[in-house]
């Protein structure tokens, strides 16, 4: 028997959820979801081209945010995930203090330091290769060099300013280093450091004006700090990110006439610039069966962009819209936000997650390779 073969009208239903007052209906329930008995689901390349979309939102140095269309929600937060936990990254993961006679204890001292968000050569940070750290097998781990090592130093000494004016009562005038910053973090390259991570590709703090201490005179900091390439899933300070989150589309129907009052009321709902309101022309007031009869000139509402809804359900609440409006969400359609930490522009943080799944997958169609043999 031939596959069934859906109407364009059933397949504009299923791409909808349903956002009904106090449930949520129309959700994927079958066992593989995109696939419904007795049709043809086979997956396809042409397909998936064809149906598959970005949109780019809008996209800034630290934060972007683009729309995946076409995707089974498996596959949008499997890159949500790869962000926050599998792209690697730079950060402090050994502090050897030498001298620390500041208010604050090593222990502290240490994790401020260690997450502070560093930046440098991407092409510097692809060469570098993994620190194995001591484990019961292999008590030594890895030795520090240049390819899996990158040492910053921090050197500070607080003294009284002799230029700063008898009556001055501000700690950074009257002190020299009363504050201990970021950007007071000196990187030492080492060996073929010195080739990938120069210029603008040094490593260094993304905010240079990260307060990490106060000082006072006669109180120094001096330590060594040894960073290495990490992921998100073995400490947070790995994560490239420090959000990558996901919203589908909200879809709002209007599915009667909303007119005068009530159209003021209804756009209200909702958050500016979602609903707008028009005049009721002549020839729709002219058009029989069509709810403005009789209202030319009035005011009618309407949806202008479903993008900034929040699907707050607000509306719902009101009898006078009763039956009048449907709210849902479209199911394919992941509306991704992005912020970077700093080490990547956050529009190459997706390319990175698309790398780590294709080499993922690789591994997979290897294991099942060598499983079939």
């Amino acid at each position: 028997m031939a596959p069934l073969v859906p109407s364009k009208e059933e397949l504009d239903r299923r791409r909808i959820i349903n956002i009904n007052a106090e449930t949520v209906t129309n959700i994927p329930s079958t066992d593989f979801p995109g696939h419904w008995p007795g049709e043809n689901h086979e997956w396809s390349l042409e397909k998936f081209r064809r149906d598959f979309r970005v949109e780019f939102h809008y996209n800034e140095t630290y934060d972007a945010s683009f729309s995946l269309i076409g995707l089974d929600a498996s596959i949008a937060n499997a890159f949500r995930r790869i962000l926050i936990d599998e792209v690697p990254t730079l950060a402090p993961e050994y502090v050897f203090i030498q001298n620390n006679t500041s208010v604050i204890q090593d222990e502290v001292l240490a994790q401020r330091i260690g997450l502070i968000p560093l930046r440098g050569s991407i092409e510097g940070l692809n060469w570098m290769r993994w620190f194995k750290k001591p484990t019961e097998d292999d008590p030594e781990g890895s030795t520090p060099t240049d390819y899996n090592t990158v040492v910053l130093n921090l050197d500070v000494e607080c003294t009284k300013n002799p230029n700063a004016a008898p009556d001055e009562d501000d700690p950074r005038k009257l002190y020299n280093h009363a504050h201990v910053y970021a950007k007071d973090l000196v990187f030492n390259p080492v060996g073929r450091q010195k080739q990938y991570f120069v210029g603008e590709g040094a490593i260094r703090p993304v905010n240079p004006d990260i307060l990490i201490a106060k000082l006072r005179p006669g109180q120094k900091i001096e330590m060594e700090i040894h960073c290495i390439k990490g992921i998100g899933a073995d400490h947070a300070k790995f994560s490239p990110v420090a959000t990558a989150t996901y919203r589908l589309l909200p879809d709002i129907k209007i599915l009667k006439p909303i007119i005068g009052a009530d159209a003021r009321k209804f756009a209200k709902c909702f958050p500016r610039g979602v609903i707008g309101l028009e005049k009721i022309t002549a020839e729709e007031a002219a058009q029989e069966g069509s709810g403005y009869e009789g209202h030319e000139g009035e005011e009618k509402a309407v949806v202008l962009d479903p993008f900034k809804d929040t699907v707050s359900r607000e509306c719902l609440r009101h009898e006078e819209f009763k039956d009048k409006v449907k709210l849902g969400r479209v199911r394919d359609h992941f509306i991704f936000s992005v912020e970077s930490t700093g080490q990547f522009p956050s529009d190459m943080l997706f390319l990175e997650s698309v790398k780590v799944l294709k080499l993922k997958c690789a591994r997979l169609k290897r294991d099942l390779t060598n499983l079939m043999q």
